[in-house]
């Protein structure tokens, strides 16, 4: 198979559990600006709607969304899933986890990354909208867990770590957040993800 991504891209969860579990699957790197393909091609014609990630597969399928990707992932490889054999709900804990994750905290940092020119005032509203998501997820840590979903590392804490990671690069420390802060170096550290940032171009 083979994941379609941009550099530091949403794309990267995918990117990172697919390193996880020692898939074998190629990288084809896409400028999102100008809709092409690094290989050669317009990437139109693997996405029509111009964002990453997609994955195609070796029969020649696509699927696109990063919710649909992850699920997928989870549902394929239950080493991702953190699930859990107590709690009937788990599967739709995890997908209660990611719609919180696109629809809130990954919507709350569109607006730096829109190409946009804001007020102060407007530039203030986004930061304090931001933060408040932060301190969402903050507030869905298990205390008792390492781990989004409790001890076990899952599509969702790839999503979140790409998502919180954003926060680096945009010099909006995470030192307010501490359980966040230390979660996002966790994840950092591992192997899989130190392989993804290290073929994205983004290593320290």
């Amino acid at each position: 198979m083979k994941l379609f991504y941009k550099s530091g891209a949403c794309s990267m969860a995918a990117h990172i559990l697919l390193n996880e579990v020692n898939a074998t699957y190629a990288l084809e790197k896409v400028d999102t600006d100008k809709g092409e393909i690094a290989s050669g091609g317009a990437y139109a014609q693997i996405n029509p709607r111009g964002y990453v990630p997609a994955l195609k597969f070796d029969n020649g399928s696509i699927l696109t969304e990063n919710v649909a990707i992850l699920s997928w992932l989870s549902d394929t490889y239950p080493e991702l899933s953190a699930a859990n054999a107590n709690d009937p709900l788990q599967k739709f804990r995890m997908l209660e986890a990611l719609s919180f994750l696109t629809s809130e905290l990954h919507k709350a940092f569109g607006p730096y990354f829109s190409g946009k020119t804001f007020s102060d005032e407007q530039t203030a509203q986004n930061l304090k909208a931001l933060k408040a998501k932060i301190s969402q997820f903050e507030a869905m840590l298990p205390k008792d867990g390492e781990y989004l979903l409790g001890g076990s590392f899952s599509v969702a804490d790839a999503y979140a770590f790409v998502i919180l990671n954003w926060a680096n690069f945009l010099n909006i420390p995470l030192t307010e957040w501490p359980r966040t802060e230390r979660y996002v170096a966790r994840i950092k550290d591992r192997p899989a993800t130190q392989r993804a940032l290290q073929e994205e171009g983004l290593a320290a």
